[in-house]
C-alpha cells in the first residue's frame, strides 16, 4: 500500500571510488527526517580533503546510521581505477515486499549491469513498512556487495525517483476478498498517477521504467500518461515471467532444455487472456509445431497451463510468486541492457502507438521485442497468432528511426 504518500524518513548514503580487491571504500547511510538538514558523504580524492565541517557534520549524523555504512574509510588519489564507472540509480517500489527481498540481492551482486556498475538503491514504501525498509537496509550492508555505493529508504517518490536511472514498479495493492475489481483499478489508478508524475519531475530524461504491480499494463499506461517528459518506449509492463512460463512447458514437453527454447511470444496482458505464441516459437532453431506434433496439448492445454499458472501457484504456494518473478525482472533488465541475438526477441508490455500490427493503439500491450544497442530497442515483424502473416518474419520494424517509439 503507497497510497499514503508523506515527507520521507530516508536512509542514504553514498560514495565513489575503485573497484577491486585493495581498493578502500567509503559508505555513509544517514536517516533523514523532515526539515533538518541532509548530510551525504562522498570520496574525495585525498585524505586532507575529509576534515572540517564534513567531519563534524559525519560525526553527529553517526548516531543515525546504521553499522558499516557509517564507517568512513579515506581514499588515495592513485587508487582510483580507469575501470570506475558512474553510478547507476535503482528505485524500486514496493521494496518491503516479497518480490523486493529477492531482487534487489540480485540488483546488488551485479547479475544486472555486471561486475564493475557500481550501484545505488533506492527504496520506496509506505509509513507502514518504514521499519520493514530499515531491515532490508540492515541486510544489504550485512552482505558487503562492493558494487553496493548506496541504500536509500522513504514514503515520498520524490524523494526516492530523483534521478533515477531505472524505476521498479512493483508495489501495488492486490485483490483481496470482496473487492471489486473496479475499485482496485481506482486505488492503484491513485498510485501509479502519482508515481509517474514524481518521474516526470525528478527521475532521469532517459530513466527506464518496469511495471510490476497488477494490473501491470493497466497501470503502466497509466503511470506513462501522467509522464509526460519521459519517453512513452522507456515504459514496459512486465509479461517476463509468462515467457519464462511459456518456455518452460516447451521444453518439458519436447524434453529437452529450456534454453533450447526461442522466439517466445506473449500477446496482451499479464492475465488469463494472454496469449502464449506457440506458432512463432522455435526449438533448435525449428518451429514448433515440426518438433511438438500433438496439436491439441499446444492448442489447448499449453495455452490455459500458461494463463492460469500464476492461480495454480497460488493454491500451492498459498501466495502469489515472488522469486520467480524477481528473476523475471532480472531477465527482462538483462534484455533492455544486452543486444538480442540474431533472429531472437523478448516479450514485454509497451505502448502501442505506431505499432505494426494493427494491435489498438494508445494502450500497453505485450508484443515481442528486440534490443539493438543499449536501451534502443524495436519491435520485429512475425506474425499475430490466428491472423495472416503482415510481413516476413525477418524483416524488422525499426521503432528508433520512425520517431514513433
Amino acid at each position: 500500500d503507497l497510497s499514503s504518500l508523506a515527507r520521507p524518513q530516508a536512509l542514504r548514503g553514498g560514495s565513489t571510488g575503485a573497484l577491486g580487491a585493495h581498493a578502500a571504500r567509503r559508505r555513509s547511510v544517514q536517516l533523514l527526517r523532515p526539515r533538518r538538514p541532509t548530510f551525504r558523504c562522498s570520496v574525495e580524492a585525498a585524505k586532507q580533503q575529509v576534515q572540517g565541517t564534513l567531519a563534524a557534520e559525519a560525526e553527529a549524523a553517526r548516531k543515525e546510521c546504521f553499522g558499516v555504512f557509517c564507517t568512513t574509510y579515506d581514499l588515495e588519489a592513485d587508487e582510483k581505477t580507469k575501470s570506475w564507472k558512474k553510478l547507476v540509480n535503482v528505485s524500486v517500489s514496493g521494496a518491503a515486499g516479497m518480490i523486493s527481498n529477492h531482487l534487489l540481492f540480485k540488483l546488488a551482486s551485479g547479475e544486472v549491469f555486471g561486475q564493475d556498475q557500481p550501484i545505488a538503491l533506492k527504496l520506496l514504501g509506505s509509513e507502514r513498512s518504514l521499519q520493514a525498509l530499515e531491515g532490508v537496509a540492515m541486510e544489504l550492508e550485512d552482505s558487503l556487495y562492493p558494487l553496493l555505493r548506496e541504500v536509500s529508504i522513504g514514503i515520498d517518490p520524490y524523494v526516492i525517483f530523483e534521478d533515477a536511472d531505472w524505476a521498479l514498479l512493483i508495489g501495488a495493492k492486490p485483490r483481496g476478498p470482496g473487492v471489486e475489481r473496479a475499485a482496485l483499478l481506482d486505488i492503484n489508478g491513485q498510485i501509479f498517477a502519482e508515481q509517474g508524475k514524481a518521474l516526470n519531475a525528478v527521475a532521469s530524461r532517459n530513466v527506464k521504467v518496469i511495471v510490476v504491480g497488477n494490473p501491470c499494463n493497466t497501470n503502466a499506461l497509466i503511470c506513462l500518461k501522467n509522464a509526460p517528459n519521459l519517453p512513452a518506449k522507456n515504459f514496459h509492463a512486465l509479461t517476463r515471467l509468462d515467457e519464462n512460463r511459456a518456455k518452460c512447458q516447451l521444453a518439458l514437453k519436447a524434453g529437452v532444455f529450456y534454453d533450447k527454447i526461442s522466439n517466445m511470444t506473449i500477446w496482451g496482458n499479464h492475465s488469463t487472456t494472454q496469449v502464449p505464441d506457440f506458432l512463432n516459437a522455435k526449438i533448435n532453431g525449428r518451429p514448433v509445431k515440426e518438433v511438438i506434433k500433438d496439436t491439441k496439448w499446444l492448442e489447448e492445454d499449453f495455452t490455459i497451463t500458461v494463463q492460469k499458472r500464476g492461480g495454480v501457484l497460488i493454491q500451492k504456494w498459498g501466495r502469489s510468486s515472488a522469486a520467480s518473478t524477481a528473476v523475471s525482472i532480472v531477465d527482462a533488465m538483462r534484455s533492455l541492457v544486452t543486444p538480442t541475438p540474431e533472429g531472437d526477441w523478448f516479450s514485454t508490455g509497451v505502448y502501442t502507438t505506431g505499432n505494426p500490427y494493427g494491435i489498438a493503439e494508445d494502450i500497453v500491450f505485450s508484443m515481442p521485442c528486440r534490443s539493438k544497442v543499449r536501451f534502443q530497442t524495436e519491435i520485429p515483424i512475425t506474425f499475430l497468432p490466428d491472423r495472416s502473416i503482415i510481413q516476413d518474419g525477418n524483416l524488422h520494424y525499426d521503432i528508433i528511426h520512425t520517431g514513433r517509439w
